[in-house]
């Protein structure tokens, strides 16, 4: 299930809410009560241990099918 970061903007805390990506919209409480929070925008790793390079000689299959 996704994790959502908001920020209470009562008391300055952060905080995450796991939910289903249809309610991802939907107001949060703060941890502490408050009602008045907002949703922070996420940024997404991607990468791992490896890296993937792309084929040498570019094009969809290196070149030989795009006329080159």
């Amino acid at each position: 299930m996704p994790r959502y970061d908001f920020r209470c903007r009562e008391c300055g805390s952060t905080f995450e809410v796991s939910r289903p990506m249809a309610d991802a919209s939907e107001p949060a409480r703060c941890p502490d009560g408050h009602d008045d929070t907002v949703k922070l925008l996420s940024t997404v790793a991607v990468g791992g241990r490896g890296s993937a390079s792309a084929p040498a000689g570019g094009g969809c299959c290196g070149g030989g099918c795009c006329g080159g």
